[in-house]
C-alpha cells in the first residue's frame, strides 16, 4: 500500500425525503491504490456495521496538511 490513503470513505445514512436537515457523514475508514494496479484496497475502521450507502472522496492537501 501507498504510505498516505488517496481517498477517504464516509457512511452517509439515506434521508428522508422531506428532512429539512442534511444527513450526517461519519468517516469509517481509508483507501489506498492497490499495489498491483486496476483496484482499491478499502480499510474499514474495526468492529463496524456497514449499511447503508459509503462515499469515498478524494483526500485534499489541506487534509493531508
Amino acid at each position: 500500500m501507498a504510505k498516505q490513503p488517496t481517498h477517504r470513505a464516509y457512511l452517509v445514512p439515506e434521508s428522508e425525503p422531506d428532512a429539512a436537515k442534511k444527513p450526517y457523514w461519519t468517516e469509517v475508514g481509508a483507501i489506498w491504490p492497490h499495489c498491483k494496479g486496476g483496484g482499491f484496497d478499502l480499510v474499514l475502521v474495526p468492529g463496524l456495521g456497514v449499511t447503508g450507502r459509503v462515499v469515498c472522496i478524494p483526500v485534499t492537501v489541506k487534509e493531508e496538511a
